[in-house]
């Protein structure tokens, strides 16, 4: 068994987070690999002007995450496929290389993004060539979809010789119905294939219903803006950036998700970070700031203000995915304008952020033997400012340690500068009469099943003195996943305190389950509407002969008296929100007691 292995199964048991190798730590990742580009936008990326950054390492937290809890939107790019043309700006790639093209979708599933949305230029075409290419890789990756947009640019630059705008328009329709149709991961709405369209009825007057009608598939039609829930033939609507605004978006946003609470019709969000076309070609300096980030969370935000887990925005288009000429690319991150600083005071590791905190979502701490080779000492929710290093049991030896400061989905991570400390600083402390303490779980780790919860025990130890300050317990986030502790908070005193956690692996809010009624629901049913209410709670398709009411009162007085005495077996609750996804979590657990940071991690399996 290798080590890595072996501190993977003995970790934990009441001992904290590192799990060290003689007088060596064991390293799970490099300085190198926390601060290169991870992303699909090409090494070679420079920042640009109009707001791109250049590429590097952005946060991969799942993009649900900024949205409310219990949403089941879907998620999607909108994708450019253009670039690799001498008339479009070079950054790096070409749109119609398979290599690139599966370097973009496995980023995008790695961010949490369900699906593409193509903006499409006709058949025959550079960016149909590179459409048929995202077919292909989109196929090789199960539940991850897309579906084409037809840009006014697929009439005015590749009509069929002659054709009138409605003639050319069938055509590219029956092209696509012939093409990516069948496709089993072109994008579908209740069996329907769904085409959109960019500005085609602003070019062109087009009869939808004569389009329609002449295709052997009746795709779902998506138009544009408020306008377009009442379009005829409309299956609903979706939204855009506006870069005009003076507020970012956010009045037109809140009009178009109110009328498409009111059409009753499909409706397809928007959030991007911002516009600015001065890099264009085309541009006529138009430009809507980034604002650090905040105009990102803000079309977010927009979103959370309408919908809920009772009522889910159905889909969201992050406009866009590599826009890169008109400043809304999402590839190479959003720049959150943040940066962190970190020292060593005493036993004491300190961190100083820079910049506006509602952008970062967690700081990760590393610890380092050579400044190179990192692993993960402690993951602390963004608020916290300091750690003791004593609760960790450290070899003795020199070691370097690093904050990062990982962003909300999407945007820059930063890592902060070395900083060293020398572990005998906790020999000499612990000597001079500070309390010491561990924290630790048992089991190290858990496997429960989607929907269902796992439980462990977490110990608070003193190794030394004695501490009768209360230690308030907490998880770091982790998506698809929700903690609770019973209790919350322990005083180890001069011995230890037990608490015990349970784990919740969440199912999507409102996902199909299978329906079952209880026998208090039949009681409720018979006492309210007698016997053929009984009838009716159970489906029963045929006709009963009508109790009297107070024989049928009695019985239910006694059912209900029945179920409340033996509690019946109900099946196990299912704990709704951000679907959690098959596979290992690394769960970190955090102890607070003012100054003292205490932290160990268990890994939870959802299978």
């Amino acid at each position: 068994m290798r080590l890595t292995e072996l501190c993977a199964a003995v970790l934990l048991l009441t001992a904290p987070v590192v799990c060290w190798a003689g007088n060596s730590i064991v390293p799970t990742t490099t300085l190198a690999a926390e601060t290169s580009n991870n992303t699909s936008a090409a090494p070679s990326f420079s920042s640009q002007s109009n707001g791109n950054r250049s590429s590097g390492n952005v946060s991969r937290l799942d993009v649900h995450t900024l949205l409310s809890s219990g949403l089941k939107t879907k998620v999607y790019a909108h994708l450019m496929l253009w670039f690799g043309k001498s008339n479009h700006m070079n950054v790096g790639y070409s749109s119609a290389d398979p290599a690139q093209v599966h370097r973009q979708i496995t980023d995008m599933i790695s961010r949490g993004i369900d699906g593409v949305i193509i903006d499409w230029y006709g058949s025959n075409s550079f960016e149909d060539q590179a459409t048929q290419v995202v077919m292909a890789e989109a196929e090789s990756h199960p539940g991850f979809t897309f579906a084409i947009m037809v840009d006014q640019g697929a009439i005015k630059w590749d009509s069929c010789s002659g054709c009138s705008p409605q003639q050319a328009l069938l055509s590219q329709l029956q092209y696509i119905e012939q093409k990516y149709f069948p496709s089993p991961a072109y994008m579908t709405d209740q069996g329907r294939p769904v085409v959109t369209n960019f500005d085609i009825d602003l070019a062109y007057s087009i009869d939808w219903n004569a389009l329609n009608a002449a295709l052997s598939t009746h795709p779902l039609f998506l138009f544009q803006n408020n306008s377009g829930f009442t379009h005829v033939l409309s299956g609903g609507s979706y939204s855009w950036v506006m870069p005009t605004a003076t507020d970012y978006g956010l009045s037109y946003l809140a009009s178009f998700y109110g009328a498409g609470l009111s059409s009753g019709e499909q409706v397809v969000g928007a959030a991007y970070k911002g516009f600015n076309d001065s890099l264009a070609a085309w541009g006529s300096h138009r430009i809507m700031g980034q604002q650090c980030g905040q105009t990102w969370l803000k079309t977010f935000s927009a979103i959370n203000s309408f919908y809920n887990s009772t009522r889910s925005l159905p889909a969201l288009q992050l406009v866009t995915w590599n826009d890169y000429e008109e400043g809304t690319e999402i590839e190479s991150g959003i720049d959150n304008c943040f940066s962190v600083s970190a020292a060593v005071s005493g036993t004491s590791l300190n961190w100083t952020p820079q910049g506006d905190e509602s952008t970062v979502d967690h700081y990760q701490l590393y610890i380092s033997s050579d400044g190179q080779n990192l692993m993960p000492l402690a993951n602390m929710a963004a608020g916290l400012r300091s750690v003791n290093l004593c609760s960790y049991s450290m070899p003795v030896g020199n070691y370097v340690l690093y904050v990062q400061a990982v962003a909300k989905p999407s945007m820059a991570n930063q890592i902060s500068s070395p900083a060293s400390f020398p572990s005998n600083r906790c020999a000499s402390s612990s000597s001079a009469g500070a309390p010491t303490l561990s924290l630790g779980a048992a089991p190290s780790s858990l496997a429960i099943g989607a929907g269902r919860s796992g439980s462990l025990n977490v110990t608070v130890a003193v190794q030394s003195g004695s501490f009768n300050n209360p230690v308030a317990l907490s998880c770091s986030p982790v998506s698809g996943l929700s903690c609770s502790f019973s209790p919350a908070a322990v005083t180890p005193g001069s011995g230890t305190a037990k608490s015990t956690l349970t784990v919740s692996a969440l199912v999507a809010t409102g996902a199909n389950q299978p329906h079952r009624r209880s026998l208090p629901v039949y009681a409720t049913f018979l006492f309210i509407f007698g016997l053929p209410g009984l009838v009716l709670a159970g489906n029963i398709g045929r006709r009963a002969m009508i109790q009297k009411a107070a024989v049928s009162s009695l019985m239910a007085i006694i059912l209900i008296l029945i179920c409340a005495s033996c509690g019946g077996n109900p099946a196990p609750a299912q704990v709704r929100g951000v679907a959690a996804t098959p596979g290992a979590y690394s769960v970190t657990i955090n102890g607070i007691s003012g100054s003292t940071q205490l932290a160990t991690t268990v890994t939870v399996t959802v299978q």
